[in-house]
This record gives C-alpha cells, sequence and structure tokens, in this order.
C-alpha cells in the first residue's frame, strides 16, 4: 500500500510515487518482524492510518536497534552508535523538510509526518531520549519523566496526528485525546520496563526506576509501579470512545493487551521478573482482540449517553481469559 497521489487512469506512476510505494513496502515490514502484541492491534485499522502507523513504528524501531542491541552486536562502539543516531536525526529532519530520502524507512516516515502534520517538536524529543539510552546512569524523577515523554509519549502523539489528519475534531476533544495518548504510551513504556527488567539491568545496565535497586525489586516496590501504570491505563481508556472510527478498534486492542501484561505482572512474582519476560499467550491476544471490536462498535453510543461510564475502563480491558 502507498500514500502517494494516484495518476489519473491510463498514466504511469511517477518515478517518486513508485519510489515512495516501494519504501512503505520496506516500512511494513518492520512491525511484524518486531511486534506481535501492537503488530496485531494495528491489523484493526483504518486502511490508510494503518500504513501512516507502520511508517512511524519503522522509523522509531530503527533508532531503537541503534541503541538497544544490533547495533553493538554489530561491533560499533557507543560513540559510533551516537554518530549513527545523530545522522539518523540529521536526514530524518531533512526528509520531513524536502520530502525525500534515500532511506527508504526514513523517506516513509516524512511522507507520512508531512501529510499528517507530525513536527520536529515530537521527532526531537523522541530522538533526545534514545541518546539518554547510550549513557546508562540511574534516572533522577524528572530525568525519568522527560525520557519517557520522548520514548513513548510522543510516539501516541505521532499517532494520533495521523488518526486526525482527515477526522479533525474540536479543539477541548483534541487536548483531551492528547492527554490520553500520552498517558497511553507511558502506561506501555513503564510496562515494557518491568518486562525488560531483566535485558535491561543484567545485559544493558539500565535501572529507569528511581529510587529502586532492579537486582533486589520487592513486591511491595512492584505492585506501586504496577498501580501507577494501572492509573495511566485508566486514564487513557476514558478518551477512547471519542477517538474516531479509522483507529478505535485498533487503541481498544492495544490497551486491552497492554492491560493484560499488566495484570501478569502483578501476578508474577518480583524476583522473577529478573529471569523471564511477561508475556500474553496467542490465544488470549486473540481473545482481546475480538473483544476489542465488539467494545469498539458501542463505544460511540455511551460517549453520547449522557452520563454513560467510559466502555473500557482498565479492569474491564483486561479480558478475564486465561490460559
Amino acid at each position: 500500500m502507498t500514500r502517494a497521489p494516484e495518476a489519473p487512469t491510463g498514466t504511469p506512476p511517477t518515478d517518486l510515487a513508485t519510489y515512495t510505494g516501494a519504501a512503505h513496502a520496506g516500512a511494513a515490514t518492520i512491525i511484524n518482524a518486531y511486534s506481535t502484541s501492537f503488530g496485531m492491534a494495528t491489523r484493526l485499522l483504518g486502511q490508510r492510518v494503518r500504513g501512516q502507523v507502520e511508517d512511524v513504528y519503522a522509523l522509531v524501531r530503527v533508532a531503537d536497534e541503534i541503541v538497544d542491541g544490533a547495533a553493538a552486536e554489530a561491533g560499533l562502539g557507543v560513540d559510533d552508535q551516537r554518530e549513527l543516531l545523530d545522522a539518523l536525526e540529521a536526514d530524518t529532519e531533512r526528509a520531513m523538510r524536502t520530502g525525500y530520502s534515500a532511506n527508504v524507512v526514513v523517506h516513509s516516515f516524512a511522507v507520512t509526518a508531512r501529510a499528517s502534520g507530525i513536527g520536529v517538536e515530537l521527532t526531537r524529543p523522541f530522538f533526545s531520549s534514545m541518546r539518554r539510552d547510550l549513557s546508562p546512569v540511574d534516572f533522577a524523577a524528572d530525568e525519568l519523566r522527560a525520557y519517557i515523554y520522548g520514548s513513548a509519549e510522543v510516539i501516541g502523539l505521532m499517532c494520533l496526528k495521523v488518526f486526525l489528519a482527515d477526522a479533525p475534531v474540536p479543539d477541548d476533544v483534541r487536548l483531551r485525546l492528547e492527554a490520553g495518548a500520552r498517558r497511553l504510551g507511558a502506561a506501555f513504556q513503564k510496562i515494557n520496563f518491568l518486562r525488560d527488567l531483566a535485558v535491561d539491568w543484567a545485559e544493558l545496565g539500565r535501572s529507569y526506576f528511581p529510587g529502586i535497586d532492579p537486582a533486589r525489586l520487592t513486591e511491595r516496590e512492584k505492585l506501586a509501579l504496577v498501580v501507577d501504570i494501572d492509573c495511566d491505563l485508566g486514564a487513557a481508556a476514558d478518551v477512547i470512545p471519542e477517538l474516531p472510527a479509522n483507529c478505535r478498534r485498533a487503541i481498544t486492542a492495544a490497551h486491552g493487551l497492554f492491560a493484560e501484561l499488566s495484570d501478569r505482572i502483578r501476578e508474577t512474582p518480583a524476583s522473577e521478573l529478573l529471569s523471564r519476560r511477561v508475556s500474553v499467550p496467542t490465544r488470549v491476544k486473540l481473545a482481546i482482540l475480538a473483544r476489542a471490536t465488539a467494545v469498539a462498535a458501542v463505544q460511540r453510543g455511551s460517549v453520547a449517553s449522557a452520563g454513560a461510564p467510559s466502555i473500557v475502563p482498565a479492569s474491564a480491558a483486561r479480558n478475564g481469559s486465561r490460559p
């Protein structure tokens, strides 16, 4: 699929349109290779926005791989990784200005960014957070907030720009949706901190929790972190019914999948988080996706009903399914 303008019937596509289509085809393969949960949820997106979310994910993943293992495994030191990340950011900004890059992932992202209004106010915090991962020292509380904003919340805001590009909403609704997108992105990131504790701490030397020693994570500390995650999930759930139809099913599904992960982390002893990565079985994922489709179909009606509660509170979105 491409988002290039269609040529009149009977005329061949332009060189740029052909290149853009090929670039997106390359970018679209990345989400399927790296993410099962998020990849499954994106299949519920409308056709246009699905392709553009794939473009966003591809750039984010390529940057993440520079700092999270692939580049190091190829033999690149920290200075080389930082140089690569700087070059990727510079190429991204240039492509956002010009509409072209020789890097197909950057090119496809730039086409989407230009079409949906994604600007450097979102890409620069993202790359800043990626650089922070190249200096694995303990985070202070304010540093962690800035890191989560750049590494996760702006991704939610980028996706929201895609969703709203051809489905504009009043300013007050947009502000609520932006707040919800940020809370959902933050929840996803905090869940991944706990899921990836073994790798982040034991292999990469990263500690994302101020005042907590990952090697001695207590049950009380873990539960406090999960409660914080559930607050983010609950706040995000409150605005899902206000999302446009092009994304509501997919966001409901993604919310449900990560809420299920939060539940499973709560049930996993803190000591085990250092030795295994919590996951959701495929059959449970499929049940959550099916439920999301049904829930999204009635969310708009719920919003229209005076005094109706959110249709997807965090506890409900966890889906009672268990293997």
